[in-house]
């Protein structure tokens, strides 16, 4: 579940980018900033559950995988439709 609800707050995160980047008129390089941000959010997540709750860095490492990929995914696809 807290998997589902960080994805969840990934494409949020998304979102706000891509309204301030409509906002601003760089709309498809709003996709491109998101990434960066995302993923210093996932490596926080990878932090906490390695060093708080008590995972692996070998149990962890996939679902930082899933939890970067797909909002990630979603950035790139956004920007490459709109150039």
């Amino acid at each position: 579940m807290h998997t589902a609800l960080v994805m969840l707050g990934g494409l949020a995160l998304l979102a706000v980018c891509l309204a301030c980047g409509h906002l601003s008129g760089h709309f498809a390089a709003a996709a491109l900033i998101f990434i960066p941000l995302w993923l210093a959010a996932a490596g926080l997540n990878l932090w906490i559950g390695v060093s708080r709750v008590g995972y692996t860095l070998r149990e962890e490492l996939p679902i930082f995988l899933l939890i970067f990929t797909m909002p990630s995914v979603i950035a790139v696809l956004v920007w490459w439709r709109s150039n």
